[in-house]
């Protein structure tokens, strides 16, 4: 509604008063647009009481200009209105206009004012026969002007085609013959306009060939159905080289003027390289208001793709910024909005506070590009909450007769990226959280210098140093006494051969809490990959096992002195026994005492694959890191289940001796092994007579064939077949039990060594260095004996006698 009273003096009434006596009608009309500018239609804004007489209706209505004279657009008078409407000197205009409500002679007088159309009319039964002359005038004049408007609106349609940031092109008839293509599509396939226009596609792109297109487009001009496809992937040979592409595109059925399916149009968008598409939409908008000339059929064509344009595109004119066009992409942002016809502040509020409105004014000012990237916009929905979208997006001004006349705008709705990143770095923060509270030691060691990028407290806690002091140091900068005890050749040797590395009980000395200690590790050094074959890190996980070293070599030290003490041995029986008894009893403690730690570091494992979600899980390094810790908390319980087994034999010495036969029980363990014999191709030989008869304990017995035979097997020359003989015989005094291979053998310091605690001297394949002490302690508190003769290269034969 016009409120011309507001604008006056309330002294002065004279114009109100006017209006209000005028014999004349007055009417004030708005114009309503459609997406390209051109007039559709005009609204009451303003009715004189002269008027609301003669045209008999209300102060206030509610019909439009052709609702309420319907006969206007064939006689001529609305073009009149539009006519005046884009003249800035009065028009005049004469008619004998009839239809059901009227029939008269009118004379109307109309002129623009500002954003509105003010027209000033009669009526009169009198008219002259120059009135239908003048009508003639007025219908070519009409028709001249449709046609003008016409040329106007298939002009800018054709422009934003060339410069359309989507890909588009024409294929007609069976041959699919390229009708019709833009410069998106040209950069897509990497090919000229020359190259390709009116030439088959699978000539003018033979790579594309057999690759399923033909099967496509026949299928869309058979059916005359759409076919849509997202993430397509396509060999494409350009610029020089060939290329896999990624892309979503849509073949619509292109029709005839007489609606026959005549061929089919593509619109794609290249996903392959995002940044590349908005380089190419901002060269496709810089050609925007670039003039080209194509028939009325091209112009509905471009209707039609547009429509099925996956970018967001639309048209702001003048300085107010209000919506000329906008496709059905970017009207989908804005669910029942009025976008047409109003401005951006009108139509979409949310943007004033934003500062959307203000680049556009930037824009429109000083005609300088402007790029988004990941604008956040709350947008108010019909129904339910506000909707928090992002969008990456191109404001660029569009010139018409070197003036800045509006901006186009090409637009993504980036949100599912941005949110799904927001989703990794809150993921990135968990997993941040587990290394930092994870019991064992973590590091990752970055590059040819080892530069440290992650240590968790553990590791900083063994170092000795804090994690501001390790993160981003070379690890030997940080521990320098580390360099030259052989870290160095451990990791080049992982890095060089992507093999990982298993440290069992490894020495080092390391500076901590100002003085020098002698530390013993378990780790695993691990290749890290760049996602592809490059080794460009280690991962290292760790315990240290300082304690458990120290207290097996404080057992060892007493085991040495008992023995450099055999002189006394007869004196001092008793105390030997109470300090056996002493050992056995640290040896269950210890293995008590380290079971609920290993037990809780196994519920936090099971914890975190519980709860971790699965894609945190299957990321490679959590994956690779939570096996690392399965396979360390494997190895613990071993270990301490060896320890049960020491702490065991006090009771097995208890255990009551039993004629038992060793035939049977070799064959029960022969069954016991079979898988491992299968897997090394070993060949057993057994010669043991079946009513052989031996006085012990069934299950020491056969503790005792199960260690020496397996042993035989894991200890294999890998160089030559494996071969194991197992015999037996009777003596008086004596059954003989023997066992004897052709593996890797040991020289005379390793057989010293082989029947003590904890030694390993073979650290190629799995083992705790437990297995032969037992076996010696079962033999020898039964009243047996075990030696073993052994040559590197050759084998080892171990003999056992046990008494009659």
């Amino acid at each position: 509604m016009l409120s011309l009273p507001l604008s006056l003096a309330p002294a002065d009434e004279l114009l109100p008063a006017l209006l209000d006596l005028s014999i004349s009608g007055i009417v004030c009309y708005t114009p309503v647009l459609d997406a390209t500018g051109q007039i559709l239609d005009f609204v009451f804004s303003y009715v004189n009481p002269a008027a609301q007489r003669l045209l008999g209706m209300p102060a206030q209505p509610t019909t439009t200009y052709l609702q309420q004279f319907p006969q206007a657009r064939s006689s001529g008078a609305f073009a009149f209105h539009v006519a005046a409407f884009g003249s800035d000197e009065p028009r005049h205009y004469e008619e004998l206009y009839q239809d059901e409500q009227y029939d008269t002679y009118c004379r109307v007088v109309g002129r623009r004012l500002g954003q509105h159309l003010l027209v000033s009319f009669s009526f009169s039964q009198e008219h002259n026969e120059r009135a239908a002359e003048q009508a003639l005038r007025q219908s070519q004049a009409r028709e001249q002007a449709a046609r003008a408007e016409a040329e106007r609106q298939r002009a800018e349609l054709t422009n934003i085609f060339e410069q359309a940031p989507v890909a588009i092109a024409i294929f007609e008839g069976p041959d699919h013959v390229i009708k019709l293509v833009n410069a998106a599509h040209l950069e897509l396939w990497g090919k000229t306009a020359a190259e390709v226009l009116h030439k088959p596609l699978f000539e003018a792109i033979p790579e594309a060939k057999g690759a399923g297109y033909e099967e496509l487009l026949a299928g869309v001009m058979e059916t005359e159905k759409p076919f849509v496809a997202k993430e397509l992937s396509a060999n494409l040979k350009r610029h020089g080289q060939q290329e896999l592409v990624y892309f979503d595109f849509v073949y619509l059925p292109w029709r005839t003027e007489q609606g026959t399916v005549s061929g089919v149009i593509v619109v794609a968008t290249d996903i392959t390289q995002q940044v590349k598409a908005r380089q190419q939409a901002e060269a496709l908008q810089a050609d925007l208001v670039a003039a080209t000339r194509h028939q009325v059929q091209e112009r509905n064509t471009l209707f039609q793709v547009f429509a099925q344009t996956p970018a967001a595109i639309c048209i702001q004119r003048g300085p107010d910024h209000r919506y000329e066009y906008a496709n059905a992409a970017y009207l989908q942002f804005f669910p029942g909005r009025q976008i047409l016809g109003n401005t951006v502040a009108e139509a979409i509020p949310e943007t004033v506070d934003s500062g959307v409105l203000a680049l556009l004014d930037h824009v429109y000012q000083t005609g300088e590009t402007y790029y988004g990237e990941e604008l956040p916009l709350l947008i108010a929905q019909p129904e339910g909450p506000p909707k928090l979208m992002y969008f990456t997006f191109t404001y660029q001004a569009f010139h018409e007769n070197g003036e800045i006349v509006g901006i186009s705008t090409f637009a993504y709705n980036v949100a599912d990226q941005v949110l799904a990143r927001q989703q990794h770095e809150v993921q990135q923060r968990r997993l941040h959280e587990l290394f930092e509270q994870a019991p064992v030691a973590i590091a990752i060691f970055r590059g040819p210098q080892y530069v440290i990028e992650l240590a968790n407290p553990a590791v900083c806690a063994i170092w000795g140093r804090t994690p501001e002091q390790a993160l981003g140091t070379p690890l030997f900068e940080l521990l320098p006494e580390a360099a030259g005890q052989g870290f160095e050749q451990l990791l080049d040797g992982v890095m060089a051969t992507g093999v990982p590395y298993v440290a069992n009980e490894l020495p080092s000395h390391i500076d901590r809490h100002g003085r020098r200690d002698l530390v013993y590790w378990n780790f695993v050094y691990q290749p890290l990959h760049d996602g592809g074959d490059q080794i460009t890190a280690v991962t290292v996980v760790a315990t240290e096992v300082t304690e458990q070293v120290l207290a097996r070599q404080r057992v060892q030290d007493l085991n040495q002195e008992l023995a450099a003490s055999n002189d006394e041995l007869s004196k001092t029986n008793a105390q030997l026994t109470r300090t056996n008894i002493d050992l056995d009893t640290f040896v269950y403690t210890a293995s008590h005492d380290l079971k609920a730690p290993i037990t809780n570091i196994e519920s936090i494992m099971l914890a975190l694959r519980e709860h971790l979600p699965r894609e945190v899980q299957q990321h490679e390094l959590i994956s690779h890191l939570l096996d690392l810790l399965d396979h360390t908390v494997a190895r613990f319980q071993t270990t301490i289940a060896q320890l049960t087994d020491l702490s065991k034999l006090q009771l097995a010495h208890a255990a009551p001796a039993e004629p038992v036969l060793l035939a049977a029980v070799v064959e029960d363990v022969r069954l016991d092994l079979a898988p491992d014999l299968q897997a090394a191709a070993t060949q057993l030989m057994v010669e043991v007579a079946p009513d052989l008869l031996i006085s012990f304990a069934p299950q020491n017995l056969r503790s005792i064939v199960y260690n020496l035979l397996s042993n035989a097997v894991k200890y294999r020359d890998p160089n030559r077949s494996s071969r194991v003989q197992l015999r037996a015989e009777s003596t008086p005094q004596y059954v003989l039990l023997t066992v004897q291979d052709n593996g890797l053998g040991l020289n005379e310091l390793q057989q010293r060594q082989l029947f003590g605690l904890f030694q390993r001297l073979h650290t190629h394949v799995e083992g705790t260095g437990v297995g032969l002490y037992i076996v010696k302690r079962l033999i020898e508190n039964g009243g047996g004996t075990i030696r073993v003769q052994s040559e590197v290269g050759v084998g080892s034969t171990f003999t056992v006698s046990f008494p009659v």
